[in-house]
Parts: structure tokens; sequence; C-alpha cells
């Protein structure tokens, strides 16, 4: 059952934890409340009791449960749940696999190329988040290293790859036709580990974008990356960490942020520990976050 709504949900392990858990406490609160409405009610007859009962249960429940979400991280996923119960009881029919209702139906298809050096598991993340998106389509995986398993992933699911070695990429515009040919207009990075040249980052201007495992301007930089940067956060005894999901300038963890999201730092933490709650970070929010961004461009340009 837990592996059906895993799948369903699109979630982790971890984030099935809470989400299960937001449903429990929110349906806990709900009926506290609606029972301490009831008691301000003269209201003696069984029957409209009942039903007064379960009409304040279902206005108070979408409130409770979102309140619930805050704390436990999950508001993200408990109002992309909300809007598409709504969706459906209006019977305007969302795609199943897009967790924000697109603002205009008209609007371009945007083609991403996903820039990955490793295992992939963000790039599978988003890869699953946009499948049969009506506005974004995972058009590129980009990578630079034989046998990494992102590679593996875009085969799966059917996504062309292309290949680049350091000395050509660092020239800037030698993979420009390449991501011109796919119609490219948007770059994800996703656990990419060389700097993104100059002459890149002003072919796409505004439109890179990066994330990063720690909560900058804290703990970014050259060779600031995956274990490097959980050590240095243990190392500093601060008591939170969190992701930051950033627009990409022409130096490292620099630009503009438009989203972080935080975690405890626990005692006697590692940085394994910490790195796989920070991956559970980054896999709850960085589709939506890359989704929400570029629908807002697709918007202002339409």
């Amino acid at each position: 059952m837990f592996q059906k709504l895993r799948q369903k949900w699109k979630v982790d392990s971890t984030q099935l934890f809470l989400v299960i858990t937001t449903f429990a406490i929110g349906g806990s609160l709900t009926g506290m409340a609606a029972r301490k409405m009831m008691t301000l009610i003269p209201v003696v007859q069984p029957v409209i009791w009942t039903i007064l009962y379960i009409f304040l249960m279902t206005l108070t429940w979408p409130l409770m449960v979102l309140v619930v979400s805050v704390p436990l991280g999950q508001f993200t996923f408990f109002r992309n749940y909300l809007l598409r119960i709504a969706s459906r009881l209006s019977g305007k029919q969302r795609p199943g696999n897009s967790p924000a209702p697109s603002p205009n139906h008209q609007l371009p298809t945007m083609n991403i190329a996903i820039f990955a050096s490793g295992t992939g598991s963000n790039a599978r993340k988003i890869i699953e988040h946009f499948r049969g998106h009506p506005q974004i389509k995972i058009a590129l995986v980009v990578c630079n290293k034989a046998g990494a398993g992102v590679l593996d992933i875009a085969a799966e699911n059917g996504i062309p790859t292309l290949m680049i070695e350091r000395e050509p990429f660092f020239r800037g515009h030698t993979y420009l036709p390449q991501l011109r040919e796919k119609g490219i207009g948007f770059i994800v990075l996703a656990g990419f580990l060389w700097k993104i040249p100059s002459a890149l980052i002003a072919a796409f201007p505004h439109h890179i974008i990066n994330i990063h495992p720690a909560l900058l301007p804290k703990y970014g930089g050259k060779g600031m990356y995956g274990q490097f940067v959980h050590e240095a956060v243990l190392a500093s005894g601060d008591r939170e960490s969190g992701i930051s999901i950033h627009f990409v300038d022409e130096q490292y963890d620099h630009g503009a942020t438009i989203f972080q999201a935080t975690c405890p730092v626990e005692p006697g933490d590692t940085p394994a520990s910490l790195a796989a709650r920070i991956h559970s970070l980054e896999h709850a929010h960085y589709p939506g976050v890359i989704e929400k961004t570029i629908l807002s461009q697709l918007v202002k340009n339409h």
C-alpha cells in the first residue's frame, strides 16, 4: 500500500511519513475544532446535529491540514493536493503529473536541458514531475561524466543525451548549437559540478537555475558541494541547514535566491545523515520550484 502511495504522490519514504502524519494530525484537529464549534450551536435533534457536524468538518479540514503541513515542511504538497481536489470538484481536470495549475493553456512549450554529473536522483524526480506536462518538456540531459547514473535515467525515459568535454565546454559557445537544435530555453543544474561559463550564462540570462545543499550565502563557493558542504555545516555547530534554489551567474552559488527550505541539524548527525535529510528537501521542492519559475517567465513573456 505504501509503495502505491509513494508512486501516486511521487514522494520518497521520508516525505510519505510526513504526509501521512499531517493527514492524521490534521484530521484529529479537525474533529476537535468541529466539536468545539458544535457546542456553540443550539441543535438538539441528532440528525441535524450530525449533518451540521459533517458540514463543519468538511469546511475545517483543508485549513487544519495546511496549518499542520507548515511545521512539517509539507505545505507545497498539501496546497497542490487541495488544488487537485478543487479542480475535480469543479469539473476542470488538471494533468496528473502537473502539481500546479497552468495559468494559461495557450502558453508555448519550454524545453529544458538538465545538466548533471552523478547518479541523477534529482534529475529523476524532475523528469517524473514533468512527464506529460502541457508547457514544460525535458528535452535533453547533458552530462560530463561517462557512466554516470543520470545517463541510465535518461535512457529509461527516452530522453536524448549530450556528453560534453571540459575544454570545449569552458570555451562557452561550443555546445550552443546542440542546445539550440533541441530548442532548449531553460537549463536546470542537478548535481552538475562544473562552473557554468560566462558565454552560456549570457546565452540563457535568468534561464539557468541550480540547487545548493545549504542555506546560502553560507557554505557556498568553489569546492563547496556534496559532503564538503555538510562537513562544514556540522563543523560550524549550526542548528539548521537546508537547500537554496537560485539563478546562476558568473560566480559560484551567487545568483539571486528563488527559494529556500530548512531542516534541523540533529545531535549526533554525520555528513551522511544530514545529506539524507537534505536530499529529501531537494526531491520535495526542486521540481515544483522549477515549474513555478518557468511558468512565471512564460506568463511574463507571453
